[in-house]
């Protein structure tokens, strides 16, 4: 069965060429953020440097490594996604074909055989190419994560033999799990329906579709309900679950709701001959518009949602920093610099923040199994009572009035990681142990990279105060401009000025970039998947309307006004296909709404309109390009030859 599986398989290689492409850009994917993320792992810290930096550099890691392991999440997902999508298209094209090796004698589970032979040689050979894609896969991955910021300058991958492994698992396992529901499915189709195409072989919605469709769909509307109720963190992990069972669920009920919106659309195109035919494809032709949409429906709603939610949180992030600064301008500067700050006309309170280079060991409680640790980053010296009186930000334990002499307070970065109130903690300063205790602990802010810890003033070394980061928050005094003190600090020379709305916007549009940066590894993997799976579709389907363009051509039509007929139905398509995806993208983001309407008491959304636009004129670009390729190929042979042929 093998050998006629080869045949097959050398016979229908341009129907397998998509799938192969979708196999191999998987396998290769996979592959590189599994060496990246190994290499990243086993990197040795370069010697010299400081505690901070050590401990800069291991984060980096850990969220190169959050971000590749998304990745390979996503690879799986759409992998297989697209070839499952693609073997059950492919197995529709050729139900004649099956259906005359069952009439020629061939029982059911040969036919399952001879699929599944196939699906073996496909993923044999797209394993094989996605291997050799894979090394400079890994090269420019790792280059990306270095342009980003997620890796160090001069971060090197390294080659490991385990993905030898993995990469076939993972290359023919999809390909063998892709195909056997739909060989399944063409097992159960009797031989003389197929050849008719009548009954069960004309039925696009099979009852397994039915299950799947229903159940993502009553499993995303019942998510989209929960959103509206949940907490900021809630809303956002039901937005990513929106995303993708929204996108699975229409995809699985696209030929229903395509056919649909292709009646709204058809008030339009029946106002000319060619937008009537091309109206009338795209409801008889449903299997193959379903095909075409449904990629672009998982692009647009993992795209488009999951940057709304990420922007979202982003911008609510900037709200919550506006409001929990008491202040009117926020002034950046050296540690020897602000010190000045308070004694410039005007200035009511000033609260300085410093950054400050020192250790802090301690003791951590998570999930009932204590642990020490040494933090360098993120730690700030404040004056504990100018803090309070510029910042709405309170404890949830302990308080910040006991914040003197020899204590410690737990930043919102660290509010989960089970730090006790009242256990004791050794800060290193300027080479001496200290022993500090635990007095308060700040509630976790909605910020990335929150400061850890707070730590008194009076505890740092001049020497160290005067050569820190520092950031000073600004009240000025009632009847004094904020502009008339900023250019007074500004004419001072003391350092850069901000209100308290620039800077909370400065903040937001930082962690948007880190977001960005995750979003752009996984955007150009879900843009080519998405690029294969449509071209592949159109392609496919280019040979089973050969007889269909030559009737339309022996009926009066040019072979270019077939050409525009088919290009308008793939407009329509696309139309439908990007339509379809926004309404999952809304769902998600209507969690992000409401929660946004209860943390900050004003709606903060982030529609990606630039993405959108981006997305729309790619989509419509290649589904033109493809379609006006694959059917000047189809009606390139004298309509006459082709008039009763088929696939």
């Amino acid at each position: 069965m093998l050998s006629v599986s080869l045949h097959t398989f050398r016979e229908h290689r341009r129907l397998f060429a998509g799938a192969v492409t979708a196999v191999a850009l998987g396998v290769a994917l996979v592959q590189a953020s599994l060496l990246v993320m190994i290499s990243a792992d086993r990197a040795p810290l370069p010697p010299g440097l400081t505690g901070r930096a050590r401990e800069e550099l291991r984060e980096d890691y850990a969220g190169a490594a959050t971000v590749l392991g998304m990745t390979v999440m996503l690879a799986t997902f759409l992998t297989v996604f697209i070839v499952s999508s693609t073997f059950a298209f492919t197995v529709a094209q050729r139900r004649r074909e099956l259906a005359l090796l069952r009439l020629l004698g061939g029982g059911r589970a040969g036919l399952v055989a001879l699929l599944l032979g196939e699906a073996l040689l496909l993923g044999a050979v797209g394993t094989a190419l996605g291997i050799r894609a894979g090394i400079p896969a890994m090269w420019l991955q790792a280059l990306l994560m270095i342009r980003l910021g997620f890796l160090p300058d001069g971060f090197a991958p390294g080659w490991d033999a385990g993905v030898l492994v993995v990469s076939p698992c993972i290359g023919i396992g999809v390909s063998l799990a892709g195909v056997l529901a739909a060989a399944r499915r063409a097992a159960k189709v009797r031989p003389l329906d197929a050849m008719r195409d009548v009954g069960a072989a004309a039925r696009v919605m099979t009852p397994a579709r039915w299950l799947s469709g229903v159940s993502c769909l009553a499993f995303t509307v019942w998510m989209v309900t929960l959103a509206q109720s949940a907490d900021l963190l809630g809303a956002l992990i039901l937005g990513i679950g929106i995303c993708v069972m929204g996108s699975v669920a229409l995809s699985a009920l696209s030929p229903l709701v395509v056919p649909l919106a292709g009646r709204v659309l058809g008030l339009v195109l029946r106002r000319t001959v060619l937008g009537e035919l091309a109206q009338a494809e795209l409801r008889d032709g449903v299997r193959r518009s379903a095909s075409t949409a449904a990629p672009l429906i998982v692009l647009v709603a993992l795209l488009v949602g999951l940057t709304g939610t990420m922007g979202s949180l982003a911008l609510m992030a900037g709200e919550e920093q506006r409001r929990l600064v008491n202040g009117d301008l926020v002034v950046t500067s050296t540690g020897a610099a602000a010190e000045r700050i308070a004694s410039v006309p005007g200035v009511a309170v000033a609260s300085t923040e410093l950054s400050v280079d020192i250790s802090v060991r301690v003791r951590h409680n998570l999930e009932g199994r204590p642990s020490r640790r040494t933090h360098y980053a993120g730690i700030i010296a404040v004056d504990a009572a100018s803090y309070r009186r510029t910042h709405h930000l309170r404890p949830h334990a302990g308080s910040l009035r006991r914040l003197h002499g020899r204590a410690i307070a737990i930043g919102p970065g660290l509010a989960a990681e089970g730090i006790r109130v009242g256990s004791t903690a050794t800060a290193a300063i300027d080479g001496r142990k200290i022993p500090v205790k635990v007095v308060a602990a700040l509630a976790p802010t909605l910020e990335n990279y929150s400061e850890r810890f707070l730590i008194p003033r009076n505890l740092i070394p001049p020497e160290a105060r005067a050569a820190a980061p520092a950031r000073t928050v600004v009240r000025t005094a009632p009847g004094i401009a904020p502009a008339a003190v900023a250019g007074a600090i500004r004419k001072a020379g003391i350092g850069k000025v901000e209100t308290v709305a620039q800077w909370a916007d400065g903040r937001a549009a930082a962690q948007q970039r880190m977001n960005i940066g995750i979003l752009a590894v996984l955007m150009g993997m879900a843009g080519g998947y998405a690029a294969v799976a449509v071209v592949n579709a159109v392609v496919i389907a280019g040979s089973e309307r050969r007889a269909g363009f030559a009737a339309a051509r022996v009926t009066g039509l040019t072979r270019a006004q077939v050409v525009r007929a088919a290009l308008i139905e793939s407009w329509a398509v696309t139309a439908i296909g990007l339509a379809l995806g926004c309404v999952v993208a809304a769902g998600a983001l209507s969690g992000m709404l409401a929660a946004s309407l209860r943390a900050v008491d004003r709606p903060l959304v982030a529609v990606p309109w630039t993405l959108l636009a981006v997305i729309t004129f790619a989509s419509f670009a290649v589904t033109s390009l493809a379609s006006v390729c694959a059917t000047r190929s189809a009606t390139k042979p004298r309509p006459i030859t082709q008039l009763g042929a088929h696939e």
